[in-house]
């Protein structure tokens, strides 16, 4: 759309003098050329007068209708270029050597028509440039594979937590936050396991002399956690050790 003061330029005029041009249909209807018209109209309570496009290249009418009409940027007019190939279904390739855009420039307005057709919009009524949209349509790729790579991981590692966010129960953030909690307790326990396997030896010394002084003054410096642990498991191994002598 034309910026607002153009609007209402625009909007008085027509109250003033009526609808010099009027608005361009397809034969089906679809709205091809008159969209600031059709909306000056209906601010200044205005009938509108339509009129049907009865040719055969709609592509060509609507960049003759819009590219022709003002000074355009080039991010603009490859918008609208690419907005009427949408409709033709022509090749960009050839749509660009045709009409002597720039391919690359109307590839990327292709890219943001498709996948963000509301900064499309923006970007042809020139309130935003084509790389800005470029931009955000990139940021917003990032955002939703970053959304399924962390779903993805949930899946594997805690089909609970994504049942859970697919029903709406947990968002993908406090799901994936404790999803990472369980990840790192079980981290935490396996170093714990880890450093217990790697003195098992002491472990082993201590369970053969039970009752040694050695054995006492070790579990004497110990904390009470850390004494009883000890003493379970030095009782656990010497048990161990006196079955495999009977066995």
């Amino acid at each position: 759309m034309i910026p607002e003061h153009e609007m209402h330029d625009l909007a008085e005029s027509i109250k003033e003098f009526g609808l010099q041009m009027p608005i361009v249909l397809d034969p089906d209807g679809v709205l091809l050329d008159g969209r600031n018209r059709l909306a000056a109209c209906k601010i200044v309570g205005a009938e509108p007068r339509f009129t049907t496009y009865t040719g055969t290249d709609q592509t060509s009418y609507i960049i003759a209708a819009n590219v022709r009409r003002r000074h355009l940027s080039e991010g603009q007019r490859a918008m609208i270029h690419a907005m009427a190939l949408s409709l033709s279904g022509h090749s960009l390739r050839g749509h660009a050597k045709l009409h002597d855009i720039s391919r690359t420039r109307l590839s990327l307005a292709n890219t943001v028509l498709k996948n963000a057709p509301d900064l499309a919009e923006k970007v042809r009524d020139g309130k935003a440039s084509l790389d800005a949209a470029a931009d955000i349509v990139r940021q917003r790729k990032a955002a939703t594979e970053a959304a399924q790579a962390k779903h993805d991981q949930l899946r594997l590692l805690a089909p609970d937590l994504a049942v859970q966010v697919t029903e709406g129960h947990l968002t993908l953030d406090i799901a994936t936050e404790a999803l990472g909690q369980r990840q790192e307790a079980v981290r935490r326990d396996q170093q714990q396991l880890t450093a217990i396997a790697e003195h098992w030896g002491a472990l082993l010394d201590l369970a053969r002399h039970p009752d040694s002084l050695h054995t006492r003054q070790v579990l004497d410096g110990l904390t009470t956690e850390g004494r009883a642990l000890a003493i379970r498991l030095i009782a656990v191994e010497a048990q161990h050790q006196e079955a495999s002598q009977h066995s």
